[in-house]
Formats: C-alpha cells, sequence, structure tokens
C-alpha cells in the first residue's frame, strides 16, 4: 500500500510546483506591467528632449538634466504648471475627504438601519457603479450650466463627491466592524444618532474610510475629462488637462516654448503627490485590516 501512494504524491508535488512557478511569472508580469512605465518616466525625466530620441528609453542619458527639466516646468509661462498643481490638490483634497465622509455616513445608515426605500436606493448606488464616467460627463455639464457653476472649482469638486464603489464598500464594513450591541449601549446611556456615529462609529471604521479616501483620490487626481469640460480659464485648470494641454501646445506650433522633457518631467511630478499620499495612509489601512482581523 505505501508502495503505490509514492508515484501520487510525487504528482501532487510536481503539479504544485508548477502552479506556483506559474503564479509567480504571471505576479512578475504584473509588477513589470505597473512598475515599468514608471521607471520610464523616471528616466526620462533626466535627459534632455535630444536625448529623449537618441538613447535607449530605459537607460540614462548623455547628461543628467533632471534638476534643469524641474525648473524649467516651473517657470514656464510665469509658473503656472505650479498653479495647476495647486489647483489639482486642492480640488482632489476637497473632493476625497468629502466622498470618504458621506460614503461612510451612507454605508454606515444602510448597514445599521432599516428605513423605507434602503433596499432600493442602495439598488441605485450599486447601479451606478456599473455607469462609466464617460456617460455622466455630458450631463453633469448640463446641470453645472444650469446651476451657474462652470468654470469654477464647484464644477470639478461637487460631482466627485458622489462615489457608489465608497458606499458600497462602507456598508459591507460597517455590517462588520460595528456590533448592534454597541450602538444599543450608546442609545441607551442617552447619545443621539449623530454622536453615536462620531463618537463611536467613525472610530471603528476608520480603515474603511482610509480605503475611500485613497479611492477617492486617486479618482479625484486623475480626472481629465470632467475638468476639461468644465473649466475654460487656464488659471483653473487641474494638472491633467493642463499637461494635455502643453502637448497639444507642442504638437501645434513647432517654435512652442515647451518641450517634450518638460512635459514628461511634468507628469513625474504630478505622480509624487499620490505617492506620498499612499505611502503616508497605508500604514493605517494595514493596521486597522489586521486589528479588525485579530478580532
Amino acid at each position: 500500500m505505501p508502495l503505490a501512494r509514492r508515484p501520487k504524491q510525487g504528482r501532487k508535488s510536481t503539479n504544485h510546483k508548477r502552479g506556483t512557478a506559474l503564479l509567480t511569472v504571471l505576479l512578475w508580469t504584473c509588477v513589470a506591467y505597473f512598475v515599468l512605465p514608471l521607471v520610464w518616466l523616471v528616466m526620462a525625466s533626466t535627459k534632455t528632449t535630444a536625448d529623449l530620441f537618441s538613447t535607449f528609453g530605459f537607460g540614462p542619458g548623455t547628461e543628467f538634466a533632471l534638476w534643469d527639466n524641474i525648473v524649467e516646468v516651473f517657470n514656464y509661462d510665469g509658473g503656472i504648471f505650479g498653479r495647476w498643481l495647486l489647483n489639482t490638490i486642492g480640488y482632489s483634497l476637497t473632493a476625497a475627504c468629502a466622498a470618504a465622509l458621506v460614503s461612510t455616513m451612507a454605508g454606515y445608515a444602510f448597514a445599521k438601519f432599516q428605513f423605507p426605500g434602503s433596499k432600493i436606493l442602495f439598488s441605485v448606488a450599486l447601479g451606478a457603479i456599473m455607469i462609466p464616467a464617460t456617460a455622466l460627463a455630458v450631463p453633469q455639464f448640463v446641470l453645472a450650466s444650469a446651476f451657474g457653476l462652470t468654470n469654477s472649482p464647484f464644477a470639478v469638486i461637487v460631482p466627485a463627491i458622489a462615489n457608489p464603489i465608497g458606499v458600497f464598500i462602507m456598508r459591507v464594513y460597517a455590517a462588520e466592524a460595528i456590533p448592534d450591541s454597541l450602538l444599543e449601549a450608546g442609545r441607551v446611556d442617552g447619545a443621539g444618532e449623530f454622536r453615536i456615529f462620531f463618537g463611536i462609529g467613525l472610530r471603528l471604521l476608520a480603515p474603511g474610510l482610509v480605503t475611500v479616501l485613497l479611492f477617492s483620490l486617486v479618482g479625484a487626481w486623475n480626472n481629465y475629462l470632467l475638468p476639461l469640460l468644465m473649466i475654460r480659464d487656464q488659471a483653473l485648470y487641474p494638472v491633467t488637462v493642463g499637461l494635455a494641454y502643453l502637448n497639444g501646445q507642442l504638437a501645434a506650433q513647432s517654435g512652442a516654448a515647451v518641450n517634450f522633457s518638460t512635459i514628461i518631467t511634468g507628469s513625474l511630478i504630478s505622480v509624487i503627490p499620490l505617492l506620498i499620499a499612499f505611502a503616508y495612509l497605508q500604514r493605517y489601512w494595514q493596521t486597522g485590516l489586521t486589528t479588525g482581523a485579530v478580532k
């Protein structure tokens, strides 16, 4: 009997090793897919425009021009890029914080309260996840025009506050993270619903809130189509629209003051704040998730 089992165990071990190797290759392929463009962006930002077209993309140029490129980016057209970057930071932080708070409150309400129409409203929120942002851009522009919000920061911030995927995440998280007995204890002590939410619920929902905050921040930071439709004043552009504007200038005018190295370096600078935000917030995210798993 033992002799008959050994070949089967050997085949299982071989299949397991093959499956592990295949999974490893797939994971490294995914890592390369996401990391290599960033590596190319970093290397390209250290080159002059001439070196961009005459040297290997992932290799160094004939001279290290990163600092010169950064100075050129922030000096272009009286420092308009710095204004675009500040606009993006303001739009994204405001929209992300508001979206995270609204999503947290809505998810908490759907998870812990039974009220007329709650299932229908939650189904509507789930359905909204399937609607692409491009399909909503024109209706949002029409509504913003009707309320006189076009060509203002509100035209970019207000639509970003509605985050259906954030509501779904917080609804699922609140259902598991907050015991009903804890809420009942707060009500017995005479606390109102808002006091219970902000004093008890919000602390327990912090990991989920950080998750929604990160998603909302990335979505607002990378938003391009809606600001393109809503904003006409160049001084109010976010960095995504501003870089596209510079690229359009370069394509339309052969003697334009801007060059490829300026646009690429501006793209690198626009990515750095997102990386810093993720590096800073992920520790709260991971700590909260680990604590919830131990419980």
